[in-house]
């Protein structure tokens, strides 16, 4: 950090500029639950931002110095934020401690015990698995998570228990300020190449991130991942891959469910019961109770914590399952996750023709990637795509989501706005659906393709 490190119990006022971010939020709750005075700015009103103020947290949504607090010990913004932003500036030019939550988080955990998941893809999912398993076994965590956990409603909570579960951002090599002592690294396929420039200086970070394992502490690594991944003590998972140290046997699908057995080195935990789709959700559960497992939480209340766990909404989240209609909620944004969404709809509801509605997210990934989400796609039966969301991006001249569509192999495929959309689902998806052997209908993305499922779920539940 650029200016003099304030220890924990020395900060009274911290300030967000980004405050309503799924990441930010989760920390702004923390510094509230510790009792210190908590506020923040954002540009829109969501309801992650509605929530934090039902929780006694000042939010603004204009960029207002005189709104700010002039004693604040930091300030945490968000790189999402303009650089010219007033309120930034301010704080910048009058020699304020402003941070990444990056910086604030290497502060919350400089003296805690850290279980740090980090991955290309997964790390949301598997983090909250693992502080969900913390949480329901009554060992307690403190949970820093970038998704709201569908059990408790949050992404955030506190326990008197010294221990972080912290969700390791490989997005500008945020996870380096982290020192695990429990790491898991979930995947570390290409992305954030706009930041990374290649996929060597993607896995490069993640080696370091490896390597910021506290002397005697344990990697969870994929199996498969590469050999440099490595600390101390290292063990690899896998869903079903018995060369793993940790993997399932016996897996059953039932109910939209998996009853499975978990293989640990020195023991089967035998008879899990998981209650969310997708197979790749098995995979991260076994990294879950790999992780409870090395803590020492007893087989029957690792069991019991897996088969209470109701996901994390937008993960694989049934908003309708009915025998004649299934209708999911994803925030796959990459190939890699649109083909682990796809395959579990598919293994799941076989006889179901699914529908994904596709919300590319950035025109970076759009560019690096289209004919790679133009193969996974062309796996359903029919696409609809929206436009790129464009988060913190520019348009780029001749990128957008028909570099995708035209490159599916689908007769059935369309582009729509969000009007055209909703028009689409009401005078033709909903009327002339599929009685017979049912319809899944899918929406994923991760920009905010999100505000698109309520209207949705009420046309279909007419």
């Amino acid at each position: 950090m650029s200016v003099t490190h304030k220890h924990i119990d020395q900060v009274q006022t911290v300030y967000f500029i980004g405050i309503g971010g799924i990441g930010m939020s989760a920390i702004a709750r923390y510094f509230a639950s510790i009792g210190k005075n908590v506020s923040g700015y954002d540009k829109t009103e969501t309801e992650n931002t509605k929530d934090l103020k039902a929780a006694g947290i000042e939010v603004h949504y204009t960029e207002d110095v005189e709104r700010i607090p002039k004693d604040a010990d930091y300030v945490v913004y968000t790189p999402a934020v303009p650089k010219d932003h007033k309120e930034l500036v301010y704080y910048q030019e009058h020699g304020y401690r402003v941070v990444k939550r990056s910086d604030i988080l290497q502060v919350i955990t400089e003296t805690s015990f850290n279980i740090c998941v980090a991955g290309t893809h997964g790390k949301t999912t598997t983090s909250t698995m693992v502080a969900h398993l913390l949480r329901d076994s009554g060992y307690g965590c403190n949970a820093f998570l970038g998704g709201i956990s569908a059990n408790y409603d949050t992404n955030f909570w506190s326990s008197a228990n010294n221990v972080c579960v912290v969700e390791a951002d490989e997005y500008d090599r945020s996870f380096l300020k982290l020192s695990p002592d429990v790491a898991v690294v979930t995947a570390m396929d290409a992305d954030h190449l706009d930041i990374y420039g290649t996929e060597e200086n993607v896995k490069e970070a993640f080696r370091e991130f490896a390597g910021k394992v506290k002397p005697g502490g344990l990697l969870l690594k994929k199996f498969g991942l590469e050999r440099k991944l490595a600390a101390d003590r290292t063990l690899t998972y896998s869903l079903q891959n018995d060369s793993a140290e940790i993997y399932a046997a016996n897996i059953q699908m039932k109910d939209g469910g998996y009853n499975f057995d978990a293989v640990l080195q020195e023991k089967t935990i035998a008879g899990i019961r998981l209650n969310m789709g997708g197979m790749h959700n098995v995979e991260n559960m076994m990294a879950a109770v790999a992780v409870a497992n090395s803590m020492g939480i007893e087989e029957e209340k690792i069991k019991n914590a897996v088969a209470g766990f109701k996901g994390v909404k937008r993960r694989f989240e049934y908003i309708i399952c009915r025998e004649d209609l299934v209708f999911v909620d994803d925030y796959a944004h990459h190939p890699e996750e649109l083909k682990a969404l796809i395959n579990g709809v598919k293994s799941l509801f076989p006889g179901k023709r699914c529908t994904l509605i596709f919300q590319p997210h950035l025109f970076t990934r759009t560019r690096d990637f289209a004919s790679a989400f133009a193969e996974v796609l062309g796996k359903v039966d029919r696409v609809i795509l929206l436009p790129v969301y464009p988060a913190r991006e520019l348009p780029i001249e001749g990128v957008s989501s028909s570099m995708i569509l035209e490159n599916v192999e689908l007769e059935a495929k369309a582009l729509y706005t969000k009007k055209q959309l909703l028009d689409w689902v009401e005078n033709n998806f909903a009327v002339n659906r599929d009685k017979e052997f049912g319809e899944v209908l899918v929406i994923a993305g991760a920009g905010d393709i999100d505000k698109l499922v309520a209207p949705v779920k009420q046309i279909l539940i007419k």
